[in-house]
Protein backbone atom coordinates (compact mmCIF):
# COMPACT_ATOMS: atom_id res chain seq x y z
CA UNK A 1 0.00 0.00 0.00
CA UNK A 2 1.42 3.41 -0.17
CA UNK A 3 -0.36 6.37 1.72
CA UNK A 4 0.26 10.03 1.92
CA UNK A 5 -0.46 12.33 4.66
CA UNK A 6 -2.38 15.73 3.88
CA UNK A 7 -4.41 18.85 5.14
CA UNK A 8 -8.52 19.01 4.88
CA UNK A 9 -10.81 21.62 5.71
CA UNK A 10 -11.13 19.08 8.83
CA UNK A 11 -7.71 19.19 9.70
CA UNK A 12 -4.87 16.69 8.74
CA UNK A 13 -5.82 12.96 7.05
CA UNK A 14 -3.78 10.11 5.88
CA UNK A 15 -4.98 8.94 2.52
CA UNK A 16 -4.39 5.80 0.70
CA UNK A 17 -2.77 6.07 -2.63
CA UNK A 18 -3.34 4.22 -6.21
CA UNK A 19 -1.84 4.63 -9.47
CA UNK A 20 -4.32 5.58 -11.98
CA UNK A 21 -3.12 5.56 -15.47
CA UNK A 22 -0.09 7.18 -14.58
CA UNK A 23 -1.57 9.42 -12.39
CA UNK A 24 -1.31 9.58 -8.49
CA UNK A 25 -5.16 9.77 -6.58
CA UNK A 26 -6.23 9.53 -2.81
CA UNK A 27 -8.67 6.94 -2.86
CA UNK A 28 -9.68 6.93 0.56
CA UNK A 29 -9.23 7.84 4.16
CA UNK A 30 -7.34 5.93 6.32
CA UNK A 31 -7.30 5.66 10.40
CA UNK A 32 -4.83 7.96 11.99
CA UNK A 33 -1.66 5.94 13.18
CA UNK A 34 -1.27 5.98 16.28
CA UNK A 35 1.98 8.16 17.15
CA UNK A 36 0.29 10.76 15.82
CA UNK A 37 -2.33 12.22 18.47
CA UNK A 38 -3.01 15.72 15.43
CA UNK A 39 -4.40 13.64 12.83
CA UNK A 40 -7.94 12.48 13.32
CA UNK A 41 -10.11 10.62 10.69
CA UNK A 42 -12.80 12.81 8.96
CA UNK A 43 -16.56 11.43 9.79
CA UNK A 44 -17.74 12.77 6.03
CA UNK A 45 -17.89 11.40 2.76
CA UNK A 46 -14.36 11.78 0.78
CA UNK A 47 -14.37 11.77 -2.71
CA UNK A 48 -10.90 10.66 -4.46
CA UNK A 49 -8.80 13.28 -5.71
CA UNK A 50 -5.25 13.67 -7.68
CA UNK A 51 -2.82 13.88 -4.65
CA UNK A 52 -1.05 16.57 -6.89
CA UNK A 53 -4.47 19.22 -5.82
CA UNK A 54 -3.89 18.63 -2.34
CA UNK A 55 -1.17 20.42 0.18
CA UNK A 56 0.72 17.73 1.09
CA UNK A 57 2.18 16.96 5.12
CA UNK A 58 4.87 15.13 5.98
CA UNK A 59 3.82 11.54 5.68
CA UNK A 60 5.40 10.33 9.14
CA UNK A 61 4.89 12.03 12.76
CA UNK A 62 8.55 10.67 14.00
CA UNK A 63 9.72 10.74 17.87
CA UNK A 64 13.15 10.59 16.64
CA UNK A 65 15.13 10.15 13.20
CA UNK A 66 18.00 7.97 13.17
CA UNK A 67 20.58 8.93 10.32
CA UNK A 68 23.23 6.61 9.11
CA UNK A 69 26.48 8.37 8.15
CA UNK A 70 28.83 7.38 5.30
CA UNK A 71 27.10 4.47 4.36
CA UNK A 72 28.09 4.61 0.44
CA UNK A 73 31.94 3.95 -0.12
CA UNK A 74 32.26 6.98 -2.88
CA UNK A 75 30.34 9.67 -0.45
CA UNK A 76 32.81 9.10 2.15
CA UNK A 77 35.63 9.02 -0.10
CA UNK A 78 34.21 12.58 -1.24
CA UNK A 79 34.72 14.05 2.28
CA UNK A 80 37.81 12.20 2.90
CA UNK A 81 36.44 10.24 5.34
CA UNK A 82 37.04 6.65 6.29
CA UNK A 83 34.78 3.82 5.71
CA UNK A 84 33.08 2.68 8.94
CA UNK A 85 33.51 -0.73 10.57
CA UNK A 86 30.08 -0.38 11.87
CA UNK A 87 27.07 2.13 11.07
CA UNK A 88 27.54 5.49 11.90
CA UNK A 89 24.69 6.85 13.79
CA UNK A 90 23.27 10.48 14.76
CA UNK A 91 20.32 12.04 15.18
CA UNK A 92 18.18 14.51 13.18
CA UNK A 93 15.84 16.68 15.16
CA UNK A 94 11.90 16.16 14.50
CA UNK A 95 11.58 19.72 14.61
CA UNK A 96 13.64 20.25 11.31
CA UNK A 97 11.09 17.85 9.40
CA UNK A 98 8.81 19.82 6.24
CA UNK A 99 6.97 18.54 3.50
CA UNK A 100 7.32 17.92 -0.29
CA UNK A 101 7.15 21.18 -1.80
CA UNK A 102 7.50 23.18 1.35
CA UNK A 103 10.86 25.48 1.15
CA UNK A 104 14.51 25.08 2.64
CA UNK A 105 15.78 28.11 4.53
CA UNK A 106 19.51 28.83 4.26
CA UNK A 107 20.20 29.81 7.68
CA UNK A 108 22.47 33.22 8.36
CA UNK A 109 24.49 30.70 10.58
CA UNK A 110 26.43 29.18 7.61
CA UNK A 111 28.12 29.33 4.51
CA UNK A 112 27.32 26.41 3.01
CA UNK A 113 24.18 24.48 2.88
CA UNK A 114 23.74 20.71 0.95
CA UNK A 115 21.87 18.01 -0.10
CA UNK A 116 22.00 14.76 0.67
CA UNK A 117 19.16 12.63 -0.71
CA UNK A 118 17.89 9.27 0.68
CA UNK A 119 15.80 6.45 0.64
CA UNK A 120 14.39 6.11 3.87
CA UNK A 121 13.19 3.25 6.45
CA UNK A 122 9.79 4.16 8.31
CA UNK A 123 8.93 1.58 11.09
CA UNK A 124 5.78 0.51 11.51
CA UNK A 125 5.73 -1.53 15.38
CA UNK A 126 7.97 -0.99 18.53
CA UNK A 127 11.54 -2.67 17.55
CA UNK A 128 13.57 -3.38 20.99
CA UNK A 129 17.26 -5.63 20.44
CA UNK A 130 15.91 -7.37 16.95
CA UNK A 131 17.16 -11.01 17.30
CA UNK A 132 20.37 -11.72 14.61
CA UNK A 133 18.19 -14.49 12.87
CA UNK A 134 14.76 -12.60 13.38
CA UNK A 135 13.11 -10.60 9.95
CA UNK A 136 13.36 -7.01 10.33
CA UNK A 137 10.55 -6.71 7.91
CA UNK A 138 7.86 -7.45 10.09
CA UNK A 139 8.87 -3.91 12.29
CA UNK A 140 8.73 -1.57 8.61
CA UNK A 141 5.47 0.54 7.59
CA UNK A 142 6.82 1.24 4.56
CA UNK A 143 9.86 3.68 2.70
CA UNK A 144 9.80 7.16 2.38
CA UNK A 145 12.32 9.79 0.93
CA UNK A 146 14.65 12.26 3.04
CA UNK A 147 16.45 15.21 2.34
CA UNK A 148 19.40 14.96 4.79
CA UNK A 149 20.13 18.80 4.74
CA UNK A 150 23.38 20.05 6.22
CA UNK A 151 25.15 22.77 6.96
CA UNK A 152 28.53 21.18 5.72
CA UNK A 153 30.81 24.29 7.54
CA UNK A 154 29.32 23.81 10.74
CA UNK A 155 29.27 20.08 10.41
CA UNK A 156 32.89 20.66 10.12
CA UNK A 157 33.65 23.18 12.76
CA UNK A 158 31.16 21.71 15.42
CA UNK A 159 32.89 18.52 15.65
CA UNK A 160 29.37 16.86 15.98
CA UNK A 161 26.71 16.99 13.67
CA UNK A 162 23.45 18.05 15.74
CA UNK A 163 23.76 21.46 14.73
CA UNK A 164 24.23 21.43 11.85
CA UNK A 165 21.77 18.76 10.39
CA UNK A 166 18.84 20.08 13.04
CA UNK A 167 18.41 23.46 11.59
CA UNK A 168 14.18 24.09 10.84
CA UNK A 169 13.44 23.22 7.73
CA UNK A 170 16.65 20.56 7.26
CA UNK A 171 14.39 17.11 6.88
CA UNK A 172 12.46 17.27 4.08
CA UNK A 173 10.25 14.05 3.74
CA UNK A 174 7.95 12.27 1.66
CA UNK A 175 6.03 12.78 -0.30
CA UNK A 176 4.25 9.11 0.13
CA UNK A 177 5.20 6.60 2.20
CA UNK A 178 5.51 3.15 0.32
CA UNK A 179 5.44 -1.02 1.54
CA UNK A 180 6.04 -1.85 -2.19
CA UNK A 181 9.28 -1.65 -3.34
CA UNK A 182 12.48 -3.86 -2.44
CA UNK A 183 15.43 -1.96 -1.33
CA UNK A 184 17.46 -5.27 -1.46
CA UNK A 185 16.75 -5.30 -4.88
CA UNK A 186 18.85 -1.98 -5.86
CA UNK A 187 16.59 0.98 -6.26
CA UNK A 188 17.92 4.29 -7.94
CA UNK A 189 18.43 7.38 -5.81
CA UNK A 190 18.70 10.08 -7.46
CA UNK A 191 19.18 13.53 -6.77
CA UNK A 192 18.61 17.13 -9.11
CA UNK A 193 19.43 20.24 -8.45
CA UNK A 194 17.55 22.99 -10.58
CA UNK A 195 16.56 20.15 -13.16
CA UNK A 196 20.67 18.92 -13.21
CA UNK A 197 21.55 15.35 -11.79
CA UNK A 198 24.04 16.11 -8.76
CA UNK A 199 23.60 12.23 -7.22
CA UNK A 200 22.80 9.01 -8.60
CA UNK A 201 23.18 5.84 -6.67
CA UNK A 202 21.49 2.45 -5.81
CA UNK A 203 21.15 0.98 -2.83
CA UNK A 204 22.47 -2.26 -3.96
CA UNK A 205 25.64 0.06 -3.31
CA UNK A 206 24.62 0.74 0.56
CA UNK A 207 27.42 -0.74 3.26
CA UNK A 208 25.05 -1.74 5.56
CA UNK A 209 22.16 -3.24 4.68
CA UNK A 210 18.69 -1.80 6.11
CA UNK A 211 18.52 -5.27 8.02
CA UNK A 212 22.08 -4.90 9.60
CA UNK A 213 20.89 -0.92 10.72
CA UNK A 214 17.65 -2.33 12.29
CA UNK A 215 19.49 -4.58 14.14
CA UNK A 216 22.26 -2.09 15.20
CA UNK A 217 20.44 0.47 15.69
CA UNK A 218 17.82 -1.71 17.99
CA UNK A 219 20.82 -2.97 20.48
CA UNK A 220 20.95 0.74 21.49
CA UNK A 221 17.79 2.74 21.64
CA UNK A 222 13.87 1.10 21.22
CA UNK A 223 12.38 2.49 17.74
CA UNK A 224 9.04 3.60 17.93
CA UNK A 225 6.20 3.45 15.42
CA UNK A 226 6.62 6.44 13.28
CA UNK A 227 10.32 6.88 13.78
CA UNK A 228 12.43 7.01 10.45
CA UNK A 229 15.50 5.79 9.16
CA UNK A 230 17.21 7.69 6.22
CA UNK A 231 19.72 4.94 4.94
CA UNK A 232 22.69 7.29 3.91
CA UNK A 233 23.34 9.33 1.02
CA UNK A 234 25.53 8.19 -2.66
CA UNK A 235 28.42 10.92 -3.52
CA UNK A 236 27.76 13.89 -5.62
CA UNK A 237 26.40 16.00 -2.42
CA UNK A 238 26.69 19.79 -3.20
CA UNK A 239 25.85 23.60 -2.00
CA UNK A 240 22.38 25.28 -2.63
CA UNK A 241 21.34 28.98 -2.62
CA UNK A 242 18.72 30.61 -2.20
CA UNK A 243 16.47 30.39 -5.00
CA UNK A 244 17.37 27.04 -6.20
CA UNK A 245 15.06 23.85 -6.02
CA UNK A 246 16.21 20.30 -5.42
CA UNK A 247 14.29 17.33 -6.00
CA UNK A 248 15.35 13.93 -4.60
CA UNK A 249 13.98 10.85 -6.61
CA UNK A 250 13.70 7.29 -5.65
CA UNK A 251 12.85 4.56 -7.89
CA UNK A 252 9.22 3.44 -6.57
CA UNK A 253 8.79 6.11 -4.61
CA UNK A 254 8.40 9.02 -6.79
CA UNK A 255 10.04 12.88 -6.08
CA UNK A 256 10.58 14.74 -3.39
CA UNK A 257 11.00 18.51 -4.60
CA UNK A 258 11.49 21.23 -2.61
CA UNK A 259 12.32 24.93 -3.12
CA UNK A 260 15.29 26.51 -1.12
CA UNK A 261 14.25 30.22 0.15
Amino acid sequence: MKYCRFETDAGPQYGEVVDRAGTLWIERLLPPFEEDPWTKLSPGRFEPVPMGTVKLLAPVVPSKIVCIGRNYREHAAELGNEVPKEPLLFLKAPSAVIAAEEAIRIPALSQRVDFEGELAVVIGRKATRIWPDEDVRRYIRGYTIVNDVTARDLQKSDGQWSRAKGFDTFCPMGPLVTDEIDPDAGLTVETRLNGEVKQHGTTSDLIFGIAALLRHITAAMTLLPGDVIPTGTPAGVAPMQQGDRVEVIVEGIGTLGNPVA
